[in-house]
C-alpha cells in the first residue's frame, strides 16, 4: 500500500513537495516513481528512482524543474516540484515496481494526490 501526500493549490512559478510512504511493508528494493494524469489525458510518466537511489530519470516535460528522491531509512519517496506551470495540474500517483524502472505500467499504485497550478 502506497500513500501519497503533499498535493494542493499553488500559483504558477511556485513549488510543492509530494511525499509517498508505504503503509505496509517497506519500499526496499523497489523501483519507485511518480505518474500523473490530467483530466481527459493519458497517464504520463513524471519521474523514477532506482534502489537505493543512484539512478533517476524524468519525463521530458518536467526535466530541470522536478527532483525525485528517496529516504531509505524512513521508507519514503519525495518529488520536489519547482517552477510549476498550469500544465502540471493533474492527479499525481506514487508507483512502485520490483522488477523494472517505474513507469505508467507499474504494478503498484497509491491513491493519488491532486496538484492544481493556477495561472
Amino acid at each position: 500500500q502506497l500513500q501519497a501526500s503533499g498535493g494542493g493549490l499553488v500559483q504558477a512559478g511556485g513549488s510543492l513537495r509530494l511525499s509517498c510512504a508505504a503503509t505496509e511493508g517497506t519500499l526496499s528494493y523497489y523501483y519507485m516513481g511518480w505518474v500523473r494524469q490530467a483530466p481527459g489525458k493519458e497517464r504520463e510518466f513524471v519521474a523514477g528512482i532506482s534502489w537505493p537511489g543512484r539512478n533517476k530519470n524524468y519525463g521530458n516535460s518536467v526535466k530541470g524543474r522536478f527532483t525525485i528522491s528517496r529516504d531509505n531509512i524512513r521508507h519514503t519517496v519525495g518529488l520536489q516540484m519547482d517552477s510549476l506551470k498550469s500544465e502540471d495540474t493533474a492527479i499525481y500517483y506514487c508507483v512502485a515496481d520490483r522488477a523494472a524502472p517505474a513507469s505508467t505500467r507499474a504494478p503498484f499504485w497509491g491513491q493519488g494526490t491532486q496538484v492544481t497550478v493556477s495561472s
